[in-house]
């Protein structure tokens, strides 16, 4: 018996999840709000960008720096609200966290300096660590059956991975419809209008049953195992690599001579193969395990990506490329529950994704200024090359994590 198995729930005790032990309407709540969280919190911002930074009166890259600030937020709390997941359950977090998530962004609507944009969304960082993904997962993990977890996950991943093409869009629309400023009323509003009723009423008795023992002697544990170390390298590195691509590649399509039209809709293959990319890993599960699977992933993604600066060019050699990329581009979401749950059970679990994910979020919030930094001194061919030896790089430390045992219970 898995670690995981023997440290969660039956699926006949996992709440409102039937045989299967997957409760549908709790992740049915969740995919929702993930989407619109996503969609309001996050990408919102990048259609917002100009008409905001102009308004105000400040450079994009300003206004840019707001966005880094709330990832950098995000990334800080992510063990503190691990704790307290472990501890109380999500239904009060993510509640909250809705309303102030809310709250911020008709805050937003609202600043006149750089300054006071900083400090919304510093309160957007916050509220985004509250209710994104790892809140979201760590719900999911604490109230469904062992075997249906990844069946769970994947289901919030799939509808979560439209955010970006529902929201920039939308956002867009919304923007020559009326001010920016009113755009993020409407957007505020309907988060509001989705997000709380949803976490009030489907979080309810998601809460663990008993306090808890205190996760600290478990995270020493998971601290001092080698292989955590390796699998926090891996995904740094491949977070860093994504979060460098989703910034820069328009531009260095266009610096390979593609119109900027060509160059968006190339990159916008990355959104819609991701969802692709975590239902093939879904499926490979019944032959081999996650961490296995991850690692090929991401050195497949390394090898494609390597040779777009030298196929780029022609049409055909840039789909190929992208298309290999992209079908790992959201692997590691659903990726990073499944091998924390192998490899150290559910107890603790929050606290220990939140221990991951806070050098991961760091590195994603920093590495595209550093591409940038790099681009200028360089030119993009370093920066696509560096995005390959990161993923290849990443996807031989999460290999090497399988040859170290876990620690033991206890």
């Amino acid at each position: 018996m898995d670690r995981a198995t023997a440290t969660a729930p039956s699926p006949t005790r996992a709440r409102g999840g039937g045989r299967s032990g997957v409760p549908r309407r709790l992740v049915a709540a969740l995919a929702v709000t993930q989407t619109v969280g996503y969609g309001v919190l996050y990408y919102a911002f990048s259609a917002l960008l100009g008409p905001m930074s102009r308004d105000l009166g400040i450079s994009t890259a300003t206004a840019a720096g707001a966005l880094t600030t709330a990832v950098l937020v995000t990334g800080l709390m992510s063990v503190p609200v691990g704790r307290w997941l472990d501890a109380r359950g999500g239904h009060a977090l993510m509640t909250t966290g809705s309303l102030l998530g809310a709250t911020a962004v008709v805050a937003w609507s609202q600043v006149q300096t750089s300054a006071q944009l900083y400090a919304v969304f510093a309160v957007i960082g916050a509220a985004s660590a509250m209710v994104l993904y790892e809140p979201a997962f760590a719900v999911v993990v604490a109230v469904t059956a062992p075997a249906s977890r990844t069946r769970a996950l994947l289901g919030i991943t799939l509808v979560a991975g439209f955010a970006s093409s529902i929201f920039i869009p939308l956002t867009g629309h919304l923007l020559e419809a009326t001010s920016w400023r009113h755009t993020l009323l409407i957007l505020a509003a309907g988060y509001a209008a989705i997000a709380i009723p949803l976490h009030a009423i489907a979080l309810r008795r998601t809460g663990p049953r008993h306090r808890p023992p205190a996760v600290k002697r478990p995270r020493a544990a998971v601290l001092r195992d080698a292989g955590f170390w390796l699998l926090a390298a891996g995904f740094v590195l491949h977070f860093a690599a994504l979060a460098t691509i989703a910034v820069h590649l328009v531009l260095y399509l266009i610096s390979l001579g593609y119109p900027p039209a060509v160059a968006a809709t190339l990159a916008g293959l990355l959104g819609l193969l991701s969802v692709t990319g975590r239902i093939v890993t879904s499926l490979s599960l019944r032959w081999l395990p996650m961490a296995t699977i991850t690692a090929t992933v991401l050195v497949v993604q390394g090898a494609a990506i390597s040779l777009l600066p030298f196929t780029g060019r022609h049409l055909a050699g840039a789909i190929a490329c992208l298309v290999l990329f992209g079908l790992g581009f959201g692997v590691a979401s659903i990726a990073t529950p499944a091998i924390l749950l192998d490899r150290y059970g559910a107890h603790g679990y929050a606290t220990t994704a939140g221990t991951l994910a806070t050098p991961v979020i760091i590195a994603k919030a920093c590495a595209p200024l550093g591409g940038a930094v790099l681009a200028g001194a360089a030119g993009y061919r370093p920066v696509i090359l560096g995005v390959a030896a990161a993923c290849i790089a990443a996807g031989l430390f999460v290999a090497a994590s399988r040859r170290v045992p876990a620690p033991a219970n206890g």
